[in-house]
């Protein structure tokens, strides 16, 4: 399932900043409200952890986890960011969960669904998803449904859940789509597939096709990905999405998350310098100028791994053996 386009440009929608909290208005006086960045998702991790450090049982980790959404939301949503993206069920999670943790996730993404939909609506804020979510459950999938037709006037933050989602997965289901529409459009033509690549489909093919067929076409790229609980992977998460993201982890784990924290996250990006492959924005043409020629460093490592290689050929003389 594709997230679908937004409804207007997100510098037209009133800025709710002054009903951020105190604590989480100091963070944000901080910030260049101009370099919001468009596009943030995070993985929520630390549910069961936070359970299990207080003895309770792992669904109840959830359930704190899920109050973390709302907050978090909401504060996104005070700050105009146009998109948010959680990563709320992975396709992992879908086939090696127990069948139990897994039925009571699907009834509480049901039930965060219809008891949040009208803070939504109060927060304007719209509902959207990616992954296979024709897997889910049928009841599950109208409530989704329902949710995302009751919010879709608004025009403020898209919040995006990726449930049941996989970016493996993803990417082969746009390899399939390509594949489809290439064989649809032979079967239109009245050629073969072997024809059209013959005619130049195949270079006509690039990044922008893949990404026009990714579950996320109609949503920018993430600039920050935000990963909870200290664990140091991406865990297949929106991998050709994320190809210049900047990254923050977090040892809080997800239930202690909230919408101050998010903000010193975006602090933290707004303090970084994205390069995108190129030198940054420091770089100047004197410092190029400085640079050593290509020639002379090439042949400085070269002096370096013969030197390696002798200094090995000529072990040191065993000083017990000399001795005799």
């Amino acid at each position: 399932m594709r997230a679908s386009t937004p409804l207007s440009d997100s510098s037209r929608v009133p800025n709710r900043s002054h009903e951020l909290s105190a604590d989480e208005q100091s963070i944000y006086r901080q910030l260049d409200p101009s370099k919001i960045p468009q596009h943030v998702a995070i993985i929520m991790d630390g549910n069961g952890r936070w359970a299990g450090k207080r003895a309770l049982k792992r669904f109840l980790g959830h359930q704190k986890g899920a109050e973390s959404v709302q907050f978090v939301v909401e504060t996104a949503s005070r700050i105009n960011l146009p998109w948010l993206t959680l990563y709320a069920f992975s396709l992992e999670n879908n086939l090696r969960r127990p069948k139990s943790e897994v039925s009571f996730l699907m009834k509480l993404l049901k039930n965060y669904l219809v008891g949040n939909v009208k803070r939504m609506n109060d927060n304007n804020v719209r509902m959207a998803y990616i992954g296979r979510t024709h897997d889910l459950p049928q009841e599950v999938q109208d409530t989704m449904q329902w949710a995302s037709e009751a919010t879709a006037k608004n025009t403020g933050t898209t919040l995006t859940l990726a449930l049941n989602y996989g970016a493996r997965s993803e990417i082969v289901d746009a390899v399939r789509s390509l594949l489809t529409d290439l064989t649809t459009e032979a079967h239109t033509r009245g050629c073969s597939v072997d024809d059209l690549l013959g005619a130049g489909a195949l270079e006509a093919l690039d990044e922008s096709s893949i990404s026009r067929s990714l579950y996320t076409a109609h949503m920018p790229d993430p600039d920050l990905v935000i990963r909870t609980s200290g664990e140091q992977r991406i865990s297949n998460f929106l991998l050709w999405q994320i190809a210049y993201s900047e990254i923050f982890v977090t040892d809080r784990l997800w239930p202690d998350f909230n919408g101050l924290h998010l903000l010193e996250a975006i602090n933290a990006y707004q303090h970084r310098e994205r390069r995108f492959g190129g030198l940054g924005e420091s770089f100047t043409d004197e410092d190029l100028d400085n640079l050593q020629p290509a020639d002379e460093v090439a042949a400085e490592i070269q002096d370096h791994l013969v030197s390696k290689v002798e200094a090995k050929s000529d072990p040191k003389p065993d000083p017990v053996l000399s001795r005799r």
